[in-house]
């Protein structure tokens, strides 16, 4: 018998001791207060002086130090809710980290209407200065943006409101999800499930047991969407309101300056996109056939196809990992057998887990940590090695100044992604029969489908959803109309039953930090198709050039690192259609197997 060699739990006494009562974090927190606090006062002292810009480096270091010390407490905390959503004493730990956050954007509110009153001749002389330079794109993206903002009494109550409003809003979402729980019978016996772990029987074999699970899972968020759908309009609305003041008529405005993309590339992409869906509607076909079924449901999207047990335990999946990340590189390796070796990832399928999966960074310990539910499917395996590339994007930046590691919300899409296409391109080259490497070349084209047909499907909800918002409080029913809509427009009408309440279950859509957290899925994906190709042409010795466009993700335009590092222009079909013609050979491959 073998027995485990990596923990399924993550280790965060080693970030504090002791979980949601750690003293040492209430210590932490305590100081993170009286750090704002000096802060806060030295920013409303400061003046620029070109004759003596001490006092600006020291008030940079004071907001990287501030900045560092939010995110490490942002990060223990959102472990502490994912971990047991049980947990109450973690949902006041949240509201405090909410407020201190809103304490700190209400001092960069300050510090950005300082930068804005700044001459642009003295501006220029500023970052001519040895010591400003390295931090230039950062220093002149917070400026360009302050200048499109309201004043500083505005943005400040703004963010003061926003604990309350907005954050309030998203915090409530957070506590009546930790109450879904999803019945399931299995031998004669009824278990309550977490989201998690129903999510994960959406891969099950039996598509009785696949069906069950949905309509439980619709029950069970149909009994809340009341109380979603306020939810919903009111983090629109606040978003809306403040828009308005601002200004800013298009509602995508804020993503993409936080994507640091075109809206040209943007819609680019989607048309070329919306140009390649045959191929996959064809896919969905074929499989709905193999199923034996007319159509598919949108809960047999995900199903598996053949008898073919293609599972691997937990050391399974890290060794399979660590082998074929290291035949990329030593470094994504060596960063894939730290995350194990130090229990960086909880992994249990247990109960009173959140659902969904992700990588948060702890910038003042050098570490990250891994979230997701393990039950040893490709999916799962795929998953952590996603996970485990946004760990390595964070440690390759650790060389990086702080200021320089915000990467945009798209492009902190690319470096999973690529993990993720290695393990899957290895699995479906390793694969000991036909019938495995069918079962393994599907569940790699199930990707293409949820990042160009369940994530355009959010997006365009979003998008009709908001535009409807500007003229009222839109209904629970109007609500579901439009996910309907959106998903047979994504899907191309090739399944028989959609998912009206996708709109109440996916986080995604009442996250306050980020929003229309969709598109930079899908932009990451076939960015990381562009960037993966030339992996595979150039051979060893490609991961240095790949760290390389990695560190610069953070100092320029999506578009800017697209021309340095891949000599492509984002706004043009050419890279988009490249990347989906790799998509459509998977489903070529796919089919000619099949005869």
């Amino acid at each position: 018998m073998k027995f485990p060699t990596f923990s399924q739990n993550w280790d965060l006494d080693v970030l504090f001791m002791g979980g949601s009562h750690s003293p040492a974090f209430q210590d932490f927190l305590n100081k993170s207060e009286k750090d704002l606090s000096a802060f806060q006062q030295y920013v409303e002292a400061w003046q620029l002086d070109l004759q003596d810009t001490d006092r600006f480096y020291t008030l940079l270091e004071m907001l990287k130090e501030n900045m560092q010390q939010l995110e490490q407490a942002s990060s223990f905390v959102s472990c502490l809710q994912a971990q047991d959503t049980s947990d109450s004493k973690a949902g006041s730990l949240r509201a405090k980290v909410s407020q201190l956050l809103a304490t700190y954007g209400v001092i960069l509110t300050t510090f950005d209407e300082k930068l804005r009153s700044i001459s642009d001749r003295e501006w220029q002389q500023l970052l001519e200065k040895k010591e400003f330079s390295e931090l230039q794109f950062f220093l002149t993206e917070r400026r360009k943006h302050a200048k499109e903002k309201l004043s500083k009494a505005e943005e400040s109550l703004i963010h003061s409101l926003s604990v309350d409003g907005y954050h309030g809003w998203g915090e409530i979402y957070d506590t009546l999800a930790s109450h879904v729980y999803i019945p399931f019978v299995e031998n004669g016996e009824t278990n309550m499930l977490s989201v998690g772990q129903a999510s994960n029987l959406f891969n099950h074999p039996n598509r009785a047991v696949r069906k069950e699970v949905f309509h439980k899972w619709e029950e069970a968020w149909g009994e809340k969407t009341d109380m979603l759908a306020d939810i919903l309009n009111h983090l629109a609305g606040f978003r809306l309101t403040v828009y308005k003041a601002r200004g800013w008529e298009d509602v995508l405005k804020e993503p993409l300056a936080i994507s640091r993309m075109k809206k040209e590339t943007l819609d680019t992409m989607w048309h070329t996109i919306a140009d390649f869906k045959a191929p996959l509607v064809r896919f969905l076909n074929k499989k709905a056939e193999m199923l034996g079924i007319k159509k598919l449901s949108w809960f047999d999207v995900e199903a598996p196809i053949g008898n073919t047990n293609s599972t691997m335990t937990f050391d399974e999946g890290a060794e399979f990992i660590i082998s074929h990340f290291n035949k990329f590189g030593p470094q994504l390796a060596d960063l894939a057998k730290t995350a194990f070796k130090n229990r960086w990832i909880e992994a249990e399928d247990r109960p009173g887990k959140r659902a969904g999966g992700f990588c948060t960074s702890f910038p003042l310990s050098e570490q990250s940590r891994i979230f997701m539910t393990y039950s040893g499917t490709p999916s799962n395996v795929s998953t952590l090695a996603h996970e485990l590339g946004h760990a390595f994007h964070s440690a390759v930046l650790h060389e990086i100044h702080p200021l320089k590691r915000n990467y945009a919300m798209n492009v902190a899409e690319t470096a999973s992604t690529f993990a993720e296409m290695v393990i899957a391109d290895a699995a479906v080259k390793q694969a000991a029969s036909k019938e495995e490497k069918l079962v393994l070349l599907e569940d790699k084209i199930q990707r293409s489908v949820a990042l160009l047909m369940n994530i355009h499907a959010r997006f365009l909800f979003e998008t009709a959803f908001y535009e409807e918002r500007k003229a009222g409080y839109v209904h629970k029913e109007r609500l579901n109309e439009l996910m309907i809509d959106a998903q047979k427009t994504a899907y191309g009408d090739a399944l028989g039953q959609y998912h009206p309440q996708f709109w109440s279950s996916k986080l995604h859509f009442y996250i306050t930090d980020t929003p229309f957290y969709n598109f930079p899925y899908t932009f990451g994906y076939l960015f990381s198709l562009g960037i993966y190709a030339k992996a595979m042409e150039a051979g060893a010795g490609y991961e240095k050039k790949y760290i390389a466009l990695l560190q610069d993700t953070a100092s320029m335009t999506v578009e800017e690192l697209a021309k340095k590092h891949l000599d492509v222009d984002l706004t043009k079909r050419d890279f988009w259609e490249a990347g989906l013609k790799l998509c459509i050979e998977d489903i070529e491959e796919f089919l000619a197997l099949l005869g």
